[in-house]
């Protein structure tokens, strides 16, 4: 086999093998004009995906993506501005749809809450084992319940 053979060979492996995002947004989506076509690709680049949820939808093969695809275009077409569009998109399908969420009180909220309820868990864990332990060690044993505990003890052994 001579090396031209074997590199179309390979390049033919390798060209299946690489990731067809690039043909996601079909031909009969994009528009005809090179700057509003430019506008929703980097529009589409920071939404997601709802169905394949870490794509954006600008990668995605999926119904619904394709059907986002499209909804930008027509709102570009329609004269929105870039943040007109995505505030359009986000009102119809919530703050999910984008990649990089808002950054607000509730979503400051959302990344504080957790490591708050561990630490204050594992604090109020503390005390109360800090408590069982102070419960156990003041209990005073009759005579009869030491006898019974040393004979417990010998047997257990």
């Amino acid at each position: 086999m001579d090396f031209k053979k074997l590199f179309l060979a390979l390049s033919l492996v390798f060209s299946l093998l690489t990731p067809i995002a690039a043909f996601a947004v079909l031909p009969s989506e994009m528009l005809d004009d090179p700057v509003l076509e430019e506008r929703a690709r980097d529009i589409s680049k920071n939404l997601r995906c709802l169905v394949c949820q870490n794509q954006n939808i600008d990668e995605s093969d999926a119904e619904l993506a394709a059907d986002l695809r499209i909804l930008v275009r027509e709102r570009l077409v329609a004269g929105d501005s870039d943040g007109e569009v995505l505030q359009y998109i986000v009102y119809r399908y919530g703050e999910y749809v984008l990649l990089n969420p808002v950054l607000g009180l509730h979503t400051i909220i959302l990344w504080i809450a957790m490591p708050v309820i561990l630490l204050g868990g594992g604090i109020f864990l503390f005390f109360l084992a800090k408590r069982q332990k102070k419960l156990v060690s003041n209990v005073k044993l009759t005579k009869e319940e030491k006898s019974i505990l040393a004979e417990l003890e010998k047997h257990d052994v």
